[in-house]
Order: C-alpha cells, then sequence, then structure tokens
C-alpha cells in the first residue's frame, strides 16, 4: 500500500515537517530576540514599577513603541461615552505636535479601533476605507496596529503604533502588544488605586483649610475661600464662582483667584450656554476644546480646558464653580471631575455651617444692638435731657453765667441729637444690604489688614443713588484699592470716603503709607479702577496725597441711569 501512494505519504509529512520547524523558529524567536519575550518581560517591568496614572501611561506607549519595533506609538484613554479623553503620543516632535494643533477626537480609523472589541492590524492606512486622512502637518503613517486595553472588563483605551522599522507588524506583534496591554491593566488598576487615595487625601485637606478659613472669623467671605482651596486642590491658573443674578439674565462672578482675579472680581456676564453656565443648573461637566462654548470670561479660556460644578447650600443650588486651565497646561480629566465635585459636595456643607454660625453671631449682635438702644434711650438720654434742664434753671437764677450755661446746653442738646440718630442706626440695622451697609461691610472686611480699623465717611443719599450694577463696581473699587494699600504701602492710617449727589458719585481712598512707588498709571489691578469707572464715564486717578501716602480717587457720573 505504501508503494502506491508515495506522494500524499511523502507530501504529508514533508508539510508537517515544515510547519513544525517553522512553529518552533517562531518560538525560539519570541524566547530570545529582544522584540520577543524579553522585552516583554522588560517592558512589564517597567509598565509595573510605576504608580503616578500620568507617568504610567507615558510608560506605556513608550515600550509598546519599543517592544514592537514602531516609529510612532499613542495610548488613547476614553471616557464613559466611548470618546477620547486623552492622547498620549510618543515618537512625534514637539514642534510638529504644535503645528497639528488639536489631538485627535477619535474619528476615522482610531474610532474604528474604539468600535471594536479586539486587535486591529493594517499594511496600508491610507488604503482602508475607514480612513479620514492626516491633518495639515501630519507625518505620513503606513502600518498600524491597533490594541484595547480593558480594565476590570470594561475598555479603558487603547495602544496604537505605526510605522514598524521592518515592515508590516506580524503576528508576534500583535501577541506581544496584546500581553502588554494586559500587564498594563493591571498597573492601571493598581495606579487608579494609588490615585483614588491621594486624591482622597488631597481632598480632605482641601476641606480641612476650607472649613479653617470659612470659621477662622465671622468676616471670612465664604465664597473667597473656596474658590482659594479648590485651586490649589487641582492645581488650576483660575477658579471662581459665578453666582445668578435674581431677576435678571447676567451671572456675577463672586468670587475669583488667579490669572486676572482683579480684572474679573465682581464682573457681572451673559448667561450664554456653557460648561459653567450648565453647572448652575446642575450638569457638571468639562469642556471640550473646539466644540464646546467657552465662559466668557477671557481668549485664554477659549483655548484652554473649563471644568465646572454646581455648588449646592442646604439643599439650594447657589453657582457654579468653575476652573480653567490655560491651553499650555493639561486639560482636565474625568478623574478631575470627580476630585472637584466630591470637594464641592463637602464644601457646600461647610459652607452652609458657616452661613448658620454668622446667622446665629448676627441675630446675636442684633439682639445687643437693640439691648443698647434701650439702654440709651431709657437711661442716658434721660439723664442728659434731665442734666439740660438742671442747667436751664442755673441759668435762670445766676445771669451772669447764663451765656456759657447756654453752651454747654446746646452741647447737651446736640450729643443728645446724636445719641438719637445712634438708637435709630441701631434699631433699623438687619440683615438688609443696601450700598451703605455694603460699604462697611467691605471695610471691616479688610479692616484686619491694617494697624487700626479705616475709618469711613459716607455723606449723600448713598442708599438711593448707589444701587444695581453701580453698587457692585463701588465695591469694587474699595476693596481693590483696599487690598493695593495693604500690600503696598506699608500704612498705618487709612480712610475710606463715599460722597454720593443726584448726579455722580465719588470713592475716596487714602493712606498714609510711603507713597507711589511708580509713575501713575503703570500696568497693575488699577487698569481695572479705570475700566469700571470708564463705563460711566468717569475716571480714577491715583496720586501723592497732601501730607504724603496716596490718594486713590474713583469718580462715576450717574446721570446716565446706568445705577439701574
Amino acid at each position: 500500500m505504501d508503494a502506491r501512494h508515495p506522494r500524499p505519504v511523502n507530501s504529508d509529512v514533508g508539510t508537517a515537517s515544515d510547519g513544525s520547524r517553522a512553529a518552533e523558529a517562531r518560538r525560539h524567536r519570541f524566547l530570545t530576540e529582544p522584540r520577543g519575550l524579553r522585552g516583554l518581560l522588560s517592558a512589564s517591568q517597567l509598565v509595573t514599577g510605576e504608580l503616578d496614572l500620568e507617568k504610567l501611561l507615558r510608560r506605556i506607549a513608550e515600550s509598546a513603541v519599543t517592544l514592537v519595533d514602531a516609529r510612532y506609538g499613542a495610548l488613547g484613554v476614553i471616557d464613559s461615552e466611548g470618546r477620547l479623553e486623552r492622547f498620549i503620543h510618543v515618537g512625534m516632535p514637539q514642534d510638529v505636535v504644535d503645528r497639528i494643533g488639536d489631538l485627535p477626537r477619535g474619528r476615522g480609523i482610531l474610532g474604528a479601533v474604539i468600535e471594536s472589541s479586539g486587535p486591529m492590524r493594517l499594511n496600508d492606512l491610507s488604503a482602508d476605507s475607514r480612513s479620514v486622512g492626516f491633518p495639515e502637518h501630519h507625518p505620513p503613517m503606513r502600518t498600524f496596529l491597533g490594541v484595547p486595553i480593558k480594565v476590570g472588563g470594561q475598555a479603558y483605551g487603547h495602544l496604537y503604533l505605526t510605522d514598524r522599522a521592518n515592515g508590516p507588524f506580524t503576528d508576534d506583534d500583535e501577541d506581544l502588544a496584546t500581553a502588554l496591554a494586559a500587564t498594563a491593566a493591571t498597573a492601571i488598576t493598581n495606579a487608579r488605586l494609588y490615585d483614588q487615595a491621594r486624591r482622597a487625601q488631597r481632598i480632605s485637606a482641601a476641606l480641612s483649610n476650607t472649613t479653617a478659613g470659612l470659621l477662622e472669623s465671622v468676616q471670612s467671605d465664604a465664597f473667597t475661600v473656596l474658590v482659594e482651596n479648590a485651586a490649589a486642590l487641582t492645581g488650576a491658573d483660575r477658579a471662581y464662582l459665578v453666582t445668578p443674578i435674581p431677576d435678571d439674565t447676567r451671572l456675577r462672578i463672586a468670587a475669583v483667584r488667579g490669572e486676572g482675579e482683579e480684572r474679573l472680581h465682581g464682573m457681572t456676564i451673559p448667561r450664554t450656554d456653557s460648561v459653567v453656565t450648565r453647572a448652575i443648573d446642575g450638569e457638571r461637566g468639562i469642556s471640550a476644546p473646539g466644540t464646546d462654548p467657552p465662559p466668557p470670561l477671557g481668549a485664554k479660556d477659549q483655548r484652554g480646558s473649563t471644568l465646572a460644578v454646581p455648588l449646592t447650600v442646604s439643599g439650594r443650588t447657589v453657582g457654579a464653580l468653575g476652573l480653567t486651565r490655560g491651553e499650555e497646561s493639561s486639560r482636565f480629566v474625568s478623574g478631575d471631575l470627580t476630585m472637584v465635585s466630591e470637594f464641592a459636595v463637602e464644601a457646600g456643607i461647610a459652607v452652609a455651617l458657616a452661613q448658620a454660625r454668622a446667622g446665629q453671631q448676627r441675630l446675636e449682635l442684633m439682639e445687643d444692638r437693640a439691648r443698647t438702644a434701650r439702654d440709651l434711650h431709657d437711661h442716658v438720654i434721660q439723664r442728659l435731657f434731665s442734666t439740660g434742664l438742671g442747667l436751664q434753671a442755673l441759668a435762670s437764677t445766676i445771669p451772669s453765667h447764663a451765656e456759657i450755661l447756654e453752651e454747654h446746653i446746646g452741647a447737651i442738646d446736640a450729643a443728645i441729637a446724636d445719641i438719637r440718630t445712634a438708637i435709630f442706626t441701631l434699631q433699623t440695622r438687619g440683615p438688609s444690604q443696601g450700598a451703605r451697609q455694603r460699604i462697611l461691610d467691605v471695610v471691616t472686611e479688610h479692616g484686619s489688614q491694617f494697624p487700626t480699623a479705616p475709618r469711613v465717611a459716607l455723606s449723600g443719599p448713598i442708599d438711593l443713588i448707589v444701587t444695581g450694577q453701580l453698587i457692585e463696581d463701588v465695591i469694587a473699587a474699595i476693596r481693590e484699592s483696599l487690598v493695593n494699600v495693604s500690600r503696598h504701602a506699608e500704612a498705618d492710617d487709612v480712610e475710606v470716603a463715599v460722597a454720593a449727589t443726584s448726579a455722580d458719585v465719588t470713592v475716596t481712598v487714602s493712606d498714609d503709607g510711603v507713597g507711589l512707588s511708580a509713575p501713575p498709571g503703570r500696568p497693575s489691578g488699577t487698569a481695572n479702577l479705570s475700566e469700571r469707572a470708564a463705563a460711566y464715564g468717569g475716571t480714577f486717578s491715583l496720586q501723592t496725597g497732601p501730607s504724603g501716602g496716596t490718594c486713590a480717587r474713583w469718580y462715576a457720573p450717574v446721570s446716565t441711569g446706568m445705577s439701574e
């Protein structure tokens, strides 16, 4: 029988032998070559030895490029909706990256890899029907290998490798990249757990600082304390709190820290659709560069990344906490959003407690004022009145001293009038926020920065004239002037004067400090005061005072109706 079927038998044996030798050669290469098992073990060691998530992701991409001898590589992280959230690239010069502009958004071949559940190999990217081409200045790429990274059974991201050094990617390359992706998934899990622990620690520290700042003084500005710690928590270039204005379509920047804070504090902005305005409606989010409308705070925000979450106090959304990073900084990611959301929830509770404490203190102060007013009326005024009657009787019996006694009687009458004015003020000063009260509050807020509390002089119909946006600008002028004095003047004596007429309002902040260190008009926060005054057709000046020191004068006419 062997003699009748020699070719089939010999052919089968030869095929089996050739296949066995090919498989054996492949196993040998895999075990011995640097790009085989040895390379995989080396890459795995590099990957598993890193706990910082950002550094780990870059290390995974770099190890994959080395492992399969690719020219370019990247690791794309996807969000919960399957869109590219981060794109860490390797091998492309930075100047080329800068010329390309925005990073990929997950369309074309990258989108096909995201939609698939397994590896993808292509010998020619441009020949594939799913390709959408490359943007301008992008280097040419031909061969391609994409491998998913799954964490806990869910897609976390993908490895993208292009332009293998010696021809198309092979089965070995695919196996190596897949094995590295599995190792990377374990490393990412560990790094995320470590990152969660660090995040919890940072949130705890930020909340401790926030609570301490809120309880430090009854004059603490709760929102300012909150944004300061939010900025420190995230490393944001700017943090701010935006609150709605009742019965208005505009929003007010209630507190801001970071780039442009002097210009932005107290500013009102239109309520256009953006990630910040949506947060006021309860929707937290991160801006998508190039597609999501930016908040109208400045040109830099249009090119950077913005994160916003609602701030809820006592069950009511009072505003939106916004954070921005410039285009030169890393973009916000979902982990940042989670961290800021957790911080905002706890910070809202802290603000509510601080407000309750401040409310209790105000109630106690009002009760104390009412008691003082009663005592002044029932005891002090009655005694002064009795003394005045006695002096009048004495003047009638001693005519030679009548003139001097009348002077004393007039002084007592004036003192009684002053006391009655004080009683009226004590009885009527409540939680309302008229212009006079707000001016006193902002001076008191900054008074602790000086050796002695600033003197305040208020004249004219301030509560009637200084209303609407005008009071916001007046408060901003006082606040910024006091901040400048505390930072630069080394003053012991400070006076704040606000005078209003039916036609204008003037704010004057003078001190006895070291005077101007640079010519007036120097670029600083005072440019903001000039802009605010110019909006009304007014002026701002910063000059040396008559007796030395500095005198800041902010003037605005109100006849135009802009105070409404």
